[in-house]
Parts: C-alpha cells; sequence; structure tokens
C-alpha cells in the first residue's frame, strides 16, 4: 500500500511527461475527457524534451501549473479534501488553503518530471452516456518490467469543460487521503488555519531549497 500511495504523487492528475499514450479503445478513438488528459500529457512531453528547462525547478513548476490548472477542478478538490472543514471555514481560509494546497500538488508533481521517465499509458473503455456530467476515465499506467497500476480519474463536465476533480491509484482516492491527512492535522494543531500557515511554510521552504539545488 505504501508504493501506491507514493505513485499517487509521482503520477499527481494524469498528465505523464516522457509518457507514449497507448488507445486500447474501441475503433473511434479517444472521448473528450480522455482526449483532455491526453491533450495535457501531449503538451507536457514536448515542452520537456528540453534538457536546459528540466534543470530549472521554478520554470518546470509555473509551466506545470499552467498545463495542469485548466484541466482541474481545484474549487472542488480543495473543498472535498477539506470535507466538513470546508463548511466551517472561514472565505480567507478556503482560499488561503486552495492556493497553497494546489501549491503542493504542482511542486510535488514538478519533481517527478526529472526522477521517472519510462510511462506509458493505456485507456480502458469507459461506459458513459453523452448526458453524463461525471465520468471516471480508466487507465494503465505501463512500466518496462512491472505489473500495470490501475489508474483512474474522476471527471466533472461544468461550464463546457471536463475537469478532473479526483485520482484512484489502484482504488486508493487522492481526496480521501488528503482528507484523512488534514483532519488529522487539524485535529493535532486545533486549527484550520494553523495547518495551512505550516502547508504555505513547507512550501516556501521547498520551492526556495529546489531553487537553490
Amino acid at each position: 500500500m505504501k508504493y501506491y500511495l507514493n505513485v499517487l504523487f509521482i503520477l499527481l492528475f494524469g498528465f505523464f511527461v516522457n509518457a507514449g499514450v497507448v488507445t486500447d479503445v474501441a475503433a473511434g478513438g479517444l472521448i473528450e475527457p480522455q482526449q483532455v488528459i491526453e491533450g495535457a500529457s501531449n503538451e507536457l512531453k514536448a515542452r520537456m524534451q528540453d534538457p536546459g528547462f528540466t534543470k530549472d525547478f521554478r520554470k518546470i513548476t509555473e509551466f506545470v501549473n499552467s498545463v495542469i490548472y485548466p484541466h482541474a477542478d481545484f474549487d472542488l478538490i480543495s473543498s472535498l479534501v477539506l470535507g466538513k472543514l470546508w463548511k466551517d471555514a472561514t472565505a480567507s481560509e478556503k482560499d488561503q488553503f486552495k492556493k497553497e494546497f494546489q501549491t503542493l500538488l504542482i511542486r510535488t508533481y514538478s519533481r517527478a518530471f526529472v526522477e521517472f521517465k519510462e510511462w506509458s499509458v493505456r485507456f480502458l473503455p469507459i461506459n458513459t452516456d453523452e448526458n453524463d456530467r461525471k465520468v471516471m476515465v480508466k487507465t494503465e499506467i505501463l512500466q518496462p518490467g512491472l505489473q500495470p497500476i490501475a489508474v483512474n480519474y474522476r471527471m466533472l463536465f461544468n461550464r463546457g469543460e471536463w475537469k478532473v476533480y479526483d485520482i484512484l491509484i489502484e482504488g486508493v482516492s487522492l481526496v480521501t487521503n488528503y482528507r484523512t491527512s488534514f483532519k488529522n492535522e487539524v485535529e493535532r494543531t486545533g486549527s484550520l488555519q494553523e495547518v495551512i500557515n505550516q502547508l504555505a511554510k513547507r512550501n516556501t521552504e521547498a520551492l526556495s531549497s529546489q531553487n537553490r539545488s
């Protein structure tokens, strides 16, 4: 289980650099939600061919954010991650948490760019209706010499766009995993604001450390 949780951080939001897309979907190709993931993957892959670019962590982080942000519903993700805490949070706390949590996800995923190379993704068939506003995009991550890893994306169609709001790695939900973590942190510190402050501090220190390396 620990291995899969580590993979969860590595494969955040499913936009896999250096990933060749393998399509096992029936003739007709990928449907729109799948195309969202494929398109972001291709954009990231093309940019990461520049060796000079991959040495500048701040540029990597900014670029990853620019590609992922339009395809992920961070408002919904943040509210789901905080769960009941979101309802009682102030408007300021909600804005701060969303900003810092997004930074956490982006910087964590950005590190994977320079660490993991040989990924490919197989899209599996989807049972969906044209009127469905929610869909589970099912994929398998393929790595040389290893068993495929099931990676599924919960996506929502809102305001004319498909966006990711959760990822399941071998059945382990990113939202549920983080919800438990932040709930425990709030119980330990006694304050959501304190948890946000600590998260902001860790983000700042991590980004500073990466930029000095």
